[in-house]
């Protein structure tokens, strides 16, 4: 298990990353909003920085099956598994989230083909403007 607060957002997130070009999930600890704590499974499918400059994570939550969505800086440890993913994430969330009224955030499309050190430089160059 590694802890967030022994390493640089960087190396978090090049590590999630790496997971997802992997397929591989993750467990996290993640502190909600209401400061509770909550263990989750997770098979992350996109990285979004919001316009408030949040990093956000959005992935399958294996114990509903449903979409949801994590602040980076609210993850406290994770733990990356070398499975696979198991759950078939339909596209009409997909669909849903992107038509929701009100939401401000900003997709951030980094080529599949580049190392992932290449990849994090790309995103953090997008997080500076």
């Amino acid at each position: 298990m590694r802890h967030t607060k022994n390493e640089t957002t960087a190396q978090t997130l090049t590590r999630l990353i790496k997971a997802l070009d992997s397929s591989h999930p993750v467990t996290i600890t993640y502190t909600k909003a209401d400061s509770t704590i909550t263990i989750r499974t997770i098979e992350i499918y996109d990285i979004n920085i919001t316009a408030a400059g949040d990093i956000t994570i959005k992935a399958m939550d294996r114990e509903s099956g449903e979409s949801r969505t994590f602040r980076l800086d609210r993850i406290t440890a994770y733990t990356t598994h070398r499975t696979a993913y198991t759950i078939t994430r339909s596209t009409t969330d997909e669909t849903k989230a992107r038509t929701a009224h009100g939401l401000a955030t900003v997709t951030v499309l980094y080529p599949v083909d580049l190392p992932i050190a290449d990849r994090i430089d790309l995103l953090a160059d997008t997080l500076a403007a």
